[in-house]
């Protein structure tokens, strides 16, 4: 029962919902989704229930499905549920699935809210997802910001399970009678998250039997930390940054050289206008050699440098979001993108046929550097499979894509000719062959 508890004192002492809110909670049939539902309906809330079947299981994806309505039944709570086509949506947007599915359950989230006058959406993280997601953000590499593990709070978004880990829940779990249901891909050790979660923390906790713990209180230190940066951050946005006509011109010369310059610099982009750290670390190279003119790309922005300022402005239209890409890059970002590059030997690629979001090219036609780029008028290329050459602006019209989706393509260029309409086609002149050697593998996911 202390999880109970526990769980009423976290709500209220960290703000995340009061008797006036009505709650949406977002239950999978899991173990800690399963005890959500429960220590809501104890504590009294009003609460409606959402589940999201994916059909990615098959027999599995519907005994949760109905699972989950039976217990929202059985605690007389509203009950929405939605069958997503995921596999579809990943072949239309190029997305992995954890990202096809992340988006379509948080839209759907969304519209219940609307719809229903949700105030509140919890979902069940708990401790040890925030402990994995250190790791899997260290191993990707990160700041500071990326160590902080997963926030209890994140505007109408609530995590009422931080507090406790995986072991108190099914504890729980157990004790409470409380059903559930196990998902099989919890225990594939193809995806990184569970890699670290069966492989690398058990191995840990051998050392550190308290490890749980000990991670619950360096990552609310850390959170501190970030915390503290994010207000020095802004005291000194105010003092550097000046802002005329739609640009931001961040003033080099005003930072105070006590400071680490590079960290400064990468903060002032990332917090206002989400410049990635790999980004931010090439300007950073090209400020210091003294490098003007050259833009570099987040999502919304473009940022340059000009005498050892850097300007900061929303990307128009008419910029074609031109990146080059090195011989032996494992990723670059492009648009609302990022492509992750990989070279090997054709004696190791199993697949020939491919998914759209995935391209996979002979490495050796390739001329260095490559340039990722927005199509323009008058760009042609061979698609695949043809022999006579067609105009961008023609296959994009004959795949039906809307307005706003051609004004975001992007096109891979090697030289003069285009290598790949990213996310669509590639060339038939760059297509694995019998006499290929070694092919260049491109994975374009949506960021």
């Amino acid at each position: 029962m202390n999880l109970l508890d526990n769980f009423r004192r976290y709500l209220s002492d960290n703000a995340l919902a009061t008797p006036e809110d009505r709650i949406l909670l977002t239950v999978s049939g899991g173990v800690d989704s399963m005890v959500m539902l429960s220590l809501f309906v104890r504590s009294g809330y009003r609460i409606g229930v959402a589940h999201c079947n994916f059909q990615l299981r098959g027999e599995e994806s519907e005994e949760d499905e109905e699972l989950v309505r039976l217990e929202a039944e059985k605690y007389g709570v509203p009950w929405y549920n939605k069958r997503f086509e995921t596999k579809r949506e990943m072949e239309r947007t190029g997305e992995s699935m954890e990202m096809a599915a992340r988006r379509l359950r948080y839209a759907w989230f969304d519209e219940l809210s609307r719809e229903h006058g949700y105030t509140v959406t919890a979902i069940a993280h708990h401790i040890d997802d925030s402990v994995e997601t250190f790791f899997i953000n260290l191993l990707r590499g990160t700041g500071l910001r990326g160590l902080t593990g997963i926030t209890a709070h994140n505007g109408r978004l609530i995590r009422p399970l931080m507090f406790a880990s995986r072991k108190e829940i099914l504890e729980y779990a157990v004790s409470q009678r409380i059903p559930f249901r196990e998902d099989s891909s919890n225990r594939s050790t193809k995806y990184l998250r569970n890699k670290i979660r069966l492989g690398l923390i058990p191995r840990i906790r051998e050392i550190c039997p308290k490890f749980t713990d000990l991670m619950r209180g360096n990552l609310g230190r850390l959170t501190d930390a970030q915390l503290f940066i994010n207000h020095g951050i802004e005291r000194i946005r105010a003092e550097v940054v000046t802002h005329e006509a739609g640009m931001d011109t961040i003033h080099i010369d005003r930072i105070d050289r006590a400071f680490p310059l590079n960290f400064v610099v990468f903060e002032l982009l990332n917090s206002a206008y989400a410049f990635k750290g790999d980004v931010t670390d090439a300007l950073f190279r090209a400020l210091e050699q003294g490098t003007t003119g050259k833009r570099f790309y987040s999502k919304s922005h473009a940022a340059y440098i000009d005498r050892g300022r850097i300007i900061v402005v929303p990307i128009s239209t008419e910029d074609p979001c031109e990146v080059t890409i090195a011989a032996g890059a494992s990723r670059c970002y492009c648009g609302n993108s990022v492509l992750y590059f990989e070279t090997c030997d054709i004696d190791t690629v199993q697949h020939f046929g491919t998914p759209e979001h995935i391209a996979q090219i002979d490495a050796d036609k390739l001329r260095y550097p490559l340039t990722a780029r927005r199509w323009r008028e008058g760009d042609w290329f061979v698609p695949y499979g043809m022999t006579g050459r067609k105009k961008i602006g023609d296959f994009l019209k004959d795949c039906k894509v809307s307005l706003p989706e051609k004004a975001r393509q992007f096109v891979l260029v090697s030289g003069d000719e285009i290598v790949w309409v990213v996310g669509r086609r590639i060339d038939d002149r760059y297509r694995i062959t019998d006499r290929t050697e070694n092919v260049l593998r491109i994975i374009k996911e949506i960021v």
